[in-house]
């Protein structure tokens, strides 16, 4: 997970795109040729897509872009300390 990526790709697309893009990415990581490298590349990638679509929705109810980011950042250290 990297915030400034996930602030970038927030910033410059919209919710129904960043899906669309996961559903691609997820459908490719089933192709039965990936190679190990590659997985761990989409994965990182597709973590990086959800935290901008969980932080696109914290926005949407309000919160401040920063806040968001920060918070979701906050959510995911919170849950990796457990």
């Amino acid at each position: 997970m990297k915030l400034p990526v996930i602030r970038h790709i927030q910033r410059n697309n919209s919710s129904e795109q960043i899906e669309s893009c996961i559903e691609v990415l997820e459908s490719f990581s089933e192709y039965n040729r990936i190679t190990d490298e590659e997985l761990d590349v989409i994965g990182e990638l597709i973590t990086n897509l959800c935290g901008a679509v969980e932080v696109h929705k914290m926005i949407e109810e309000g919160m401040p872009e920063r806040d968001a980011a920060n918070a979701f950042a906050q959510k995911v250290i919170g849950s990796i300390d457990r």
